[in-house]
């Protein structure tokens, strides 16, 4: 059984987990639903701006409150200008959070009435069965406070939270009560580790579908060059070979600028569905188009499975429209050459309509897999550490001499490490790359990320208590008898 380690001043690492809960933010644009994103997930990642919407990606964030641990979803505003509040996305956008979050944030303007498009959404999330907190942005005051909840009072909402996302008023509360209605996280070693979990993702038109009904071998899967077909993430149990799989098909992830207004709002039905399947996988295939090339978009996408610590898998499909050898390596230059922030990735060539490379695909999910789970003995890890440190002990940093003392294998998918060192803060982050490398080089750990936390080794006198030891506080040793 993994070993896991409670996230604190002591202990670096946060809890593993299959899958953390989901919270969505919707609401219409200029609200401050990217202010309150930002607020949440204790960072500056979405874009904010006066101008209704900024917002051009969903962004996504694993944060932390009370000690739960969740990820945040930051969706696009629905537009409240379409003469169909409906037709706008309203249905869709709530929806989408109805179906795919464990808990929906809804923001509203505390300094403005509410529009036919609040009114549409908040009806819709008060026949749903999830935690919905309804939020009045904007109230920096205790007027703003009863101004902002007049409207959502009397459409029946029995509470209403007043904040301001940009001074960080009201946010405890709500914090509070919205990690209080989180369901637990599935703890990994309740997960069937003997069946490989594989999330199919990538652009649409890809080949996602194409690649499922080639391992089902049936027409499972609606296959069409228009890019959306698939609309929900599609679970499909595998069997090749003796070994199983579930494979789980998502929907496409399309750039903003490709995404028409009209189509956006069930674009994020996609996206939540898409950032579920690779939560819930070990492994994570990207699906890229050969013949067109590996694309930013391809790389944004691999970064959604790298930054969830996932083992990956570039699938470079339709390789079949490559006619010479030449085209197909200079293909897998290109996608080398983008998605190098993920050197261990390897790059398999595919065609999903003729079969070609799917076996190869097969043997490279199992490997990648293998490696997710591996698991180095103690005493191998430290004699291959003393080797290290032999020919390239850390460098002096901030006048500081940092020492590694030992390491142990703290957890499995993805492997990850624990040195004990007497300065964790001077260890170079070059350093900590090259330690990484040094493990990758000589235990190989390909298609996974791996991770290494450095931790202080507190000496004895630090955590000795002199009236639980058989010694006085002078240092002298007791006498039989002696208190």
């Amino acid at each position: 059984m993994t070993k896991h380690f409670k996230h604190n001043e002591e202990n670096p690492l946060p809890a593993r987990n299959a899958g953390l809960p989901l919270v969505a933010i919707v609401g219409r644009p200029n609200v401050g639903k990217s202010t309150l994103f930002n607020r949440l997930a204790r960072k500056r990642i979405a874009i904010v701006h006066d101008e209704a919407g900024v917002t051009r990606d969903r962004h996504y964030a694993e944060t932390t409150a009370f000690g739960t641990d969740y990820v945040l979803v930051d969706t696009g505003g629905f537009d409240p200008e379409d003469e169909d509040p409906m037709k706008a996305g309203i249905a869709h956008h709530v929806k989408a959070a109805i179906s795919e979050a464990d808990a929906i944030v809804f923001v509203t303007d505390a300094t403005t009435e509410l529009t036919s498009a609040d009114r549409a959404a908040v009806q819709l999330l008060r026949r749903s069965k999830k935690p919905v907190f309804f939020t009045a942005n904007k109230a920096d005051g205790p007027q703003r406070d009863a101004e902002g909840g007049v409207d959502l009072y009397r459409l029946g909402v029995k509470k209403i939270y007043p904040v301001s996302a940009l001074h960080g008023r009201g946010m405890g509360e709500l914090e509070a009560d919205l990690v209080a209605a989180l369901p637990e996280p599935i703890p990994a070693d309740e997960v069937d580790e003997d069946i490989a979990r594989v999330a199919i993702v990538g652009k649409p038109n890809a080949g996602k579908s194409s690649l499922m009904n080639r391992l089902l071998g049936e027409e499972r899967q609606l296959v069409d060059a228009r890019p959306g077909t698939t609309r929900d993430a599609i679970d499909a149990l595998v069997e090749k070979d003796g070994k199983k799989y579930v494979f789980i098909d998502t929907a496409g992830i399309r750039r903003k600028a490709k995404v028409k207004n009209a189509e956006s709002t069930v674009e994020a039905v996609s996206v939540l569905h898409a950032i579920r399947a690779i939560e819930r996988a070990q492994v994570v295939v990207v699906m890229c188009d050969a013949a067109e090339g590996v694309a930013e978009q391809d790389a944004k996408i691999l970064g959604l499975a790298n930054d969830r610590h996932k083992a990956m898998i570039i699938a470079l499909n339709k390789s079949d429209l490559l006619t010479d050898k030449a085209a197909r390596k200079k293909a897998e230059e290109r996608a080398r050459e983008k998605l190098s922030f993920a050197p261990f990735a390897p790059v398999v060539e595919i065609s999903a309509k003729t079969g070609r490379g799917v076996g190869e695909l097969l043997e490279t999910i199992e490997r990648a897999r293998a490696e997710f789970t591996k698991r180095i003995g103690t005493g191998e890890l430290n004699r291959f550490f003393e080797q290290v440190l032999e020919t390239h002990p850390p460098p002096t940093s901030g006048g500081k001499s940092p020492r590694l003392y030992f390491c142990v294998q703290a957890e499995t998918a993805p492997p990850t490490f624990v040195c004990m060192t007497n300065a964790p803060d001077a260890i170079h982050f070059s350093y900590r790359r090259f330690v990484v490398n040094q493990l990758r080089k000589r235990f190989g750990f390909e298609s996974t990320p791996v991770r290494v936390f450095y931790k202080m080794k507190r000496r004895r006198s630090d955590v000795r208590d002199p009236e639980s030891t058989n010694r006085t506080p002078d240092g002298r040793t007791k006498r039989r008898g002696e208190a």
